[in-house]
């Protein structure tokens, strides 16, 4: 039996008693259309990507590769100014026009950083720290969420929105007052209940213990990603012709994600393709996972409806499925219906996550949710595959820089101070950040006298885990580390002596 190659295609499948929509495997090969996929070069966006961004968002070739251009710079500087404003960091989005990058911050000062940084400052009232510990309330208080839509972080607005069912706000309101929430922080808005998009069709690849069929959302060293309704852990699956294909690795639904990771048999090992098959004839290039921001251009690939676009309107949202309420996903206005769920999702050439589920359909239009991509890599330790056949950077710890390093030197950088031995605090500022996949590196000059020890953690859907620490000597530590698009934090603690310290950040 000859195995067909497994390019990162939104192939559709179900689950039987799944309400999620699933896709398949070794379609890589056949598309709607007929014929074979063409593979498109990297680089330059596929010209079918920006033809589907012509006809869902009106914009002309220029304006599409502008608009995706101006996304990716927005990360890289988000994620600086994250590092730079700490704790006084309240988040940042893309205007309706996709140009101007807008960055709420909690004081003066921090507004004269992001200016220099060529974005537009908004002083707001409360930090994004602040907002996701009311948010984390109501995840907390889920249970009791009944029968509302959701709820999420809102930058451009400086709030908490409780997303109830059109008629029934108060129970909104009243959900939020019981989780223990400022109410001044909170705005209630309508939407229809998401659920996952499921479709029970027959033939569909891969199969999940000869019976449910499921999606491929990319490929990664051993294996592919997918959503976590895909199957538990220890399920088997095979490919369309019901050869032995692999087994479910990794499997989080409903709770703090919606994703599933699949080990291929050896056989397969080969076959991975870093692509995404947009169901009319071609493979776009999957080159790597930068995330995109609120407000960027993003496309999903399905089985059932081929190529939508849209744009980015919320993240770590928590969607409230029929299932169970999942944490952390990604709100976007682009349709979906059932069995494009697990597919993939780009902005460009970047990979930013599987689908998971939504509300209405592709002739009327809705709402989507997906799983970012970089929270899968993250906690199940995983590379994507790129193009180019390179290998997105692993999440691993290099050599660390020259002892001698000038810790004032790096772009992000300042002083604080330890007042007793054996303390700790976090850097930047009390905060966490965001950084693109790349080399990010830290310096830490220690008070004369007493030795600091300097240590990097991610997040996870686990909590934060350490990835790096600090090496050098004579009080100076320094790390460089290159890993994958996500969210970090510094801990620096005084493993002897106290007193004021100096530390370098550089983020990628």
């Amino acid at each position: 039996m000859q195995r067909k190659r497994i390019a990162i295609a939104a192939v559709a499948v179900a689950a039987t008693g799944a309400a999620v929509a699933f896709t398949l495997p070794s379609m890589a090969g056949t598309n709607p259309s007929g014929g074979a996929p063409q593979s498109v070069a990297a680089g330059d966006v596929a010209p079918q990507l920006l033809a589907v961004m012509k006809r869902d968002l009106g914009l002309d070739g220029d304006q599409a590769r502008a608009r995706l251009k101006r996304a990716k710079w927005a990360s890289g500087v988000s994620s600086t100014l994250a590092a730079q404003t700490g704790k006084e960091y309240g988040g940042a989005w893309l205007t309706k026009d996709g140009m101007t990058l807008k960055v709420a911050v909690t004081g003066q000062d921090q507004a004269a950083l992001v200016k220099k940084a060529g974005a537009v400052p908004v002083l707001v009232e409360r930090s994004a720290q602040t907002l996701d510990t009311a948010k984390q309330k109501l995840d907390e208080a889920r249970s009791a969420a009944g029968d509302l839509t959701g709820w999420y972080v809102d930058a451009p607005t400086n709030k908490v929105v409780v997303v109830a069912q059109p008629g029934d706000t108060k129970s909104a309101w009243a959900f939020a007052e019981d989780a223990g929430l400022d109410m001044d922080a909170v705005a209630v808005k309508t939407a229809p209940r998401a659920k996952p998009l499921a479709d029970v069709r027959g033939a569909d690849p891969y199969i999940i213990n000869n019976s449910a069929r499921c999606s491929i959302g990319f490929a990664v060293q051993g294996g592919f990603v997918t959503a976590g309704h895909c199957g538990v852990e220890g399920d088997t699956t095979t490919d369309i012709d019901g050869g032995a294909q692999g087994t479910v690795q990794a499997s989080v639904f409903p709770g703090d994600a919606d994703m599933g990771f699949v080990a291929v048999d050896a056989g397969f090992a080969d076959e991975l393709l870093p692509v995404v098959n947009d169901f009319d004839g071609n493979l776009l290039p999957v080159a790597g996972n930068t995330e995109a921001p609120v407000g960027a251009p993003v496309c999903r690939s399905g089985s059932t409806t081929g190529t939508f676009c849209g744009v980015i309107q919320a993240k770590n949202q928590t969607v409230n499925y029929p299932e169970g309420a999942v944490t952390g996903l990604t709100q976007t206005d682009v349709c979906a219906e059932g069995g494009d769920s697990g597919g993939s999702w780009l902005s460009g050439d970047q990979a930013q996550g599987v689908t998971s589920g939504g509300s209405g359909d592709c002739t009327v239009g809705g709402t989507t949710f997906f799983q970012p991509v970089n929270e899968i890599l993250a906690t199940n330790d995983l590379t994507l595959l790129v193009s180019g056949g390179e290998a997105a950077p692993p999440a691993e710890e290099e050599p660390p820089a020259d002892a001698a390093a000038d810790c004032a030197g790096l772009p992000v950088n300042g002083q604080s101070s330890i007042g007793r031995e054996g303390a700790t605090q976090l850097q930047p500022q009390g905060g966490a950040f965001q950084a693109n996949a790349g080399e990010q590196s830290a310096c830490l000059q220690s008070p004369e006298g007493a030795d600091f020890d300097l240590v990097l953690q991610q997040r996870t859907g686990q909590g934060f885990r350490t990835v790096a620490t600090g090496e050098g000597e004579n009080g100076t530590k320094t790390l460089t580390f290159n890993g994958q698009a996500g969210t970090y934090r510094y801990i620096v603690a005084s493993t002897s002596g106290s007193g004021t310290y100096t530390m370098g950040i550089s983020v990628p």
